[in-house]
């Protein structure tokens, strides 16, 4: 899926001076300088970039932010950062603002844009389609005629048919290039096309898997083994054949060059990345050595190094770096011996992590020098180089420290079983008292913190409280401002009435005007009085308004004569004062209703 149009853009780092460090006299213990942690702080990362049809890929420091990548691919994808979203993060989605340090990324990473808002060709509609596939797992259920028995093995989409081939070597101990296969679809003509691509069923697909029968017929010779291939055809056969009757290859041409020729190389020497090189390395040395050894990190030598040194106190691991050379004639009785023997085995499976490298080619040799380096210092790198290839292979156990990575020992390939049982033990010795006093540590800091967090838990909850409090009192003081609302357009209305009514009231009568007058003498709950004069034919309805206006409603209050008790109220309103015999005075008295 590697498009054409792939770019690389690079954010240089910014510059920094680097120390430099004399070598070590002494080929055992040397000590790495504090630059390394100054070098951890501006590793950079890099981003394979994924979009519609197009890859990009894209460098940046540790220390930069989201959105500075998507400014980067704004000006490769011409996509504008508001529309585009950057998926693929291991821990969700993040922010332009998060800086990827916090992500804690490794140094490799895959990421892809999706851009919602701008409509998608046919053809990137496809590749949606494809990359979808890229993402599922594959079960591929692998007979082994030989030896009749069915593996069931899980890959997702993006795992290439080579690596799916490696992997099964080293379940069956069938090299890859002596197996013959059954079941593969017309469609996988290369062994590079992805799983995904290979037209191969899903979710499930069945293969079967065998040693051919004459592999040195489909074995071409190369320029520099031409002596050792120019036999008959039977002669080829004996050959291949020998390995399956316990007869190493080494035996029957010597230790010397023609031992290089007919080996596959343990590494190849053009592998993209470490962890590539590793999977090759890990079915060489199984198909040579058989099945019993370490297991080794596949992955690049900083993982390995994260994988060890970084993580809880008590997880953390000695790294032991096996470091191979098939040009030293200590190889194979070291590797068949010692690395495959049970007890070393069953040793570095639960106290190490364990990486390996091949120094046989010089570029693989330089590789390796870079890659300590710049993880470990110049120390390690100056200390591997001084040892000759007669010396090889070596494992390296390295510790991590505080400040600094430390190697303590280096084990060479001239030593026994139980010489290196103790070295192993004597190295656990010096770590395992490390690791209790940085579990020590951890423990306290992890309890200062918790304290931290149950005391900021205290506060948010008191903070908590005090703003259910406060928002309790805004409600309240909220209510009471609603309820004298209503209660002024209560008496606001009240007051409108009372006014309507005054206003509607008749003229107070003259006391000698001819006509039957009558004086009402009112007395209020306050005490006061009211005092009025009414025609006598006036009607009730007008007293009751009069009393009303002056702020006694009769909703309210009854109005009573004081001997006999009466309750005016309660009469026709039609009726005059006359009939009410309210004239031509009277005493009566306001009451509030219950």
């Amino acid at each position: 899926l590697r498009s054409e149009n792939q770019q690389t853009t690079t954010v240089p780092p910014a510059s920094s001076s680097s120390s430099s460090s004399s070598p070590s006299s002494s080929a055992f213990c040397p000590v790495l300088p504090s630059r390394h942690i100054v070098e951890r702080q501006s590793r950079m990362l890099n981003f394979r970039v994924e979009y519609r049809q197009r890859t990009v890929e894209v460098v940046v420091e540790e220390g930069s932010a989201v959105g500075e990548i998507k400014q980067i691919l704004e000006t490769e994808l011409q996509v504008p950062v508001s529309k585009m979203q950057l998926k693929g993060w291991k821990s969700g989605d993040v922010s332009d603002s998060t800086v990827l340090r916090s992500l804690h990324l490794p140094k490799n990473n895959s990421l892809y844009v999706l851009t919602p808002d701008i409509a998608p060709s046919a053809s990137t509609s496809q590749n949606s389609v494809l990359q979808e596939s890229l993402n599922q797992n594959f079960l591929l259920v692998i007979n082994h005629r030989e030896a009749q028995r069915d593996y069931s093995l899980n890959f997702p989409g993006s795992r290439t048919i080579q690596e799916v081939k490696r992997n099964v070597s080293d379940l069956t101990n069938i090299p890859v290039r002596h197996q013959q296969w059954e079941g593969w679809p017309a469609t996988a003509s290369d062994d590079s096309m992805t799983l995904a691509a290979s037209g191969i069923s899903y979710p499930c697909h069945h293969l079967s898997v065998c040693r051919r029968s004459s592999p040195a017929n489909n074995q071409e010779p190369t320029e520099e083994c031409a002596d050792v291939h120019m036999v008959s055809d039977s002669e080829g056969d004996d050959f291949e054949d020998a390995s399956e009757f316990g007869v190493d290859e080494s035996e029957m041409f010597g230790m010397g060059s023609s031992t290089g020729c007919r080996k596959a190389p343990m590494m190849p020497e053009n592998s993209e990345n470490e962890g590539d090189a590793l999977l090759h390395f890990t079915a060489e040395f199984s198909t040579r050595y058989g099945e019993c050894h370490p297991v080794f990190f596949i992955g690049s030598l900083e993982a390995a190094a994260q994988e060890a040194f970084y993580g809880k106190a008590r997880d953390r691991k000695l790294l032991a770096i096996y470091l191979h050379n098939d040009e030293s004639v200590l190889s194979n009785v070291f590797c068949s011996q010692m690395m495959c023997a049970e007890s070393i085995v069953s040793y570095l499976s639960q106290n190490f992590i364990a990486w390996a490298w091949d120094v046989t080619r010089e570029a693989n040799k330089a590789r390796l020098l870079t890659m300590c380096t710049r993880h470990f210092g110049s120390v390690v790198a100056q200390t591997i180089r001084t040892y000759k290839t007669d010396q090889f292979p070596l494992l390296l156990i390295v510790m991590g420290k505080r400040t600094s990575n430390e190697v303590l020992n280096v084990i060479q390939g001239n030593t026994t079983v139980d010489e290196l049982m103790m070295r192993l033990m004597g190295a656990m010795e010096i770590f395992t008292a490390q690791q209790q006093e940085d579990i020590k540590d951890e423990d306290e800091r992890e309890a200062r913190e918790m304290v931290k967090r149950e005391q900021d838990e205290a506060y948010q909850l008191s903070l908590e409280a005090d703003r259910k409090k406060r928002e309790a009192q805004e409600r309240e003081q909220a209510e009471q401002l609603r309820l004298q609302q209503i209660q002024k357009e209560a008496d606001d209305e009240k007051e409108a009435i009372r006014l309507s009514l005054e206003h509607a009231l008749p003229p107070e009568p003259a006391e000698e005007g001819g006509e039957l007058i009558s004086k009402l003498r009112i007395r209020t709950p306050s005490g006061e009085f009211l005092v009025r004069r009414f025609l006598g034919s006036t009607k009730l309805q007008v007293l009751f308004d009069f009393v009303a206006s002056k702020g006694y409603p009769l909703d309210d209050f009854k109005l009573l004569t004081t001997f006999p008790r009466r309750n005016i109220t309660q009469l026709d309103p039609d009726s005059s004062l006359l009939e009410a015999k309210l004239f031509p005075q009277e005493t009566l008295f306001l009451e509030a209703k219950e």
